[in-house]
């Protein structure tokens, strides 16, 4: 596949709103805000912001382009990108395009969301017609039920267990002690993990999202105008999209990254054993087990002998959603999709708000969303690299597994 390369583009000026778990306030107000972040911090003005990506659930009846009139903005170049948890990697690739194009020069990415006491339930009523016709008439509200289905399946088929989720889960809270907008401040036992109540088996709460208010942000622009306005970038190696992915098979056990990861670290330079950490789209922790697998880490089905041999902790083996990631941090609606990239700029560029990666360099972040009754329709995955840092960074050894037996599926 000739592909161009993301030469010249950076992302850079990582913004969060501060998460609550419930709020008065509209998306408008969360969007506005972090827009307000983000050019405060460049030492932009707004009239400088001539690109924009948005994600929101929340945003009805207002799409992105109304949201234009409500921030004051006439951008030149504009997108929408109603897609989840993989809305974060959509925004990059399709800013970075657009900024080389010279199409806009300079991109605001913006994913977030409300939450007011019922706001999460209503949304959940119309999230698609899937959901309407095979969830909803059963009594099963929203994605647990659809994720108790994919989960019970996978622990059938590849012999994990809840010790293997839940060790996720402890790890992810590790990390999240010392990162300041996580919701969930409290260590996490294996114990307590495994008493927790049932929601829907074998889900339990502690595999569970909280819903919650929030935004995440960043901006993307040409790596010389990023070094004039003094702001530390990151440099793009390679990116994959995939929607609908293997529609025959009866139920998700793999994603859309199992079908293009060897075009991801081709376009890379890169293979698995050069990544210094891991940011998983983890609204449960079965979909982290899959993307670990299918993003080439280890072999379809060996997630979880990988899960028990690693700690999955900033200060250990194979360092995974470094700030806590979802399970800890909490869901902000659309912007839980652009939580673990916004999350790997502050890492590669040497400031993250919670503990370090050390001698972190080369990052992937993985995105999935738009959950159906049976399966997650979005998935996509890229991989960053800090400015000083060429491809084919400092080696790991390697883990047991290819790309090619991921790219066998189930």
């Amino acid at each position: 596949m000739n592909r161009a390369k993301y030469d010249g583009v950076v992302a850079c000026v990582p913004v969060t709103v501060p998460y609550v778990r419930h709020s008065i306030r509209g998306a408008h107000w969360f969007l506005a805000r972090a827009l307000r972040e983000l050019i405060a911090t460049a030492g932009l003005a707004k009239s400088d912001v001539d690109g924009l990506c948005v994600s929101s659930f929340s945003l009805a009846p207002d799409t992105a382009v109304g949201l234009t009139q409500h921030l004051g903005m006439s951008p030149r170049w504009l997108d929408h990108i109603p897609m989840g948890g993989a809305s974060g990697i959509v925004a990059l690739r399709r800013a970075a395009r657009a900024v080389q194009a010279g199409d806009a020069d300079v991109v605001a990415c913006l994913a977030g969301d409300t939450n007011h006491v019922e706001s999460f339930r209503l949304m959940l009523g119309n999230f698609s017609q899937f959901a309407r016709d095979a969830v909803y008439p059963y009594g099963a509200g929203g994605p647990n039920a659809s994720f108790a289905f994919l989960t019970a399946a996978y622990m059938r088929t590849y012999g994990a267990t809840r010790e293997d989720f839940g060790h996720l889960c402890v790890a992810q809270r590790q990390n999240a002690l010392a990162f300041p907008h996580a919701l969930m401040k409290k260590p996490l036992t294996l114990d307590a993990y495994l008493a927790a109540r049932a929601v829907a088996a074998p889900i339990h709460l502690f595999d569970c999202v909280m819903p919650c208010a929030g935004a995440e942000a960043f901006l993307v622009m040409t790596a010389d105008r990023a070094k004039r306005l003094g702001l530390p970038g990151v440099r793009i190696l390679g990116t994959i999209e995939r929607h609908n992915a293997f529609p025959e098979d009866p139920i998700q056990l793999r994603g859309g990254w199992a079908m293009d990861i060897d075009d991801l670290y081709a376009q890379a330079g890169v293979g698995p054993e050069d990544i210094d950490f891991l940011q998983t789209y983890d609204d449960y922790p079965v979909i982290s087990l899959m993307q670990i697998e299918d993003l080439g880490f280890c072999a379809k089905g060996d997630g979880p002998a990988f899960v028990r041999r690693h700690t999955f902790t900033n200060d250990g083996s194979f360092p995974m959603n470094t700030s806590g990631g979802q399970l800890s941090v909490g869901q902000a609606g659309a912007a839980g999709g652009y939580l673990g990239l916004v999350e790997a700029l502050r890492q590669l560029t040497g400031r993250p708000l919670g503990s370090t990666v050390p001698d972190a360099r080369i990052g992937l972040v993985s995105g999935f969303g738009m959950i159906n009754y049976d399966r997650g329709l979005c998935s996509g995955a890229v991989v960053l690299a800090d400015t000083s840092s060429t491809t084919g960074s400092k080696p790991r050894a390697p883990d047991t597994g290819s790309t090619a037996a991921v790219r066998a599926g189930p």
